[in-house]
């Protein structure tokens, strides 16, 4: 992701947020359509693909309300992380790599209180 607008700090997380947001709705999509058995790691892919694309939306504008999402974006990505490692699918590995990527920036941010 091409940002030249935001803060150098903000940058990585967003990158990783925008990474993990379609790494889990790739994730979802394959779940959904290849294995019926997979439904909470579908949900979950949802559920942590959205918060990823709010934390993208509330870090490009500098709001003050970024932290504490990135707090909250940091743990769905840590439970949908540890719910595709469940699967040996190969998209649910690239999913949770994803999501640990984006905890750890958004641990970052959070921790940073930027």
């Amino acid at each position: 992701m091409a940002v030249s607008t935001l803060d150098n700090r903000n940058k990585e997380c967003v990158d990783a947020c925008v990474e993990c947001q379609q790494a889990c709705e790739a994730c979802n999509y394959r779940c959904c359509a290849e294995n019926p058995e997979m439904a909470e790691c579908a949900r979950l892919c949802l559920d942590c693909a959205v918060i990823c694309a709010l934390c993208v939306t509330l870090l490009s504008r500098g709001s003050k309300w970024a932290v504490r999402l990135c707090r909250t974006c940091a743990e769905i990505c840590k439970a949908c992380a540890l719910e595709c490692e469940r699967y040996d699918a190969d998209y649910c590995r690239e999913c949770a790599a994803a999501c640990r990527r984006c905890a750890e920036q958004c641990q970052q941010m959070a921790g940073a209180g930027i």
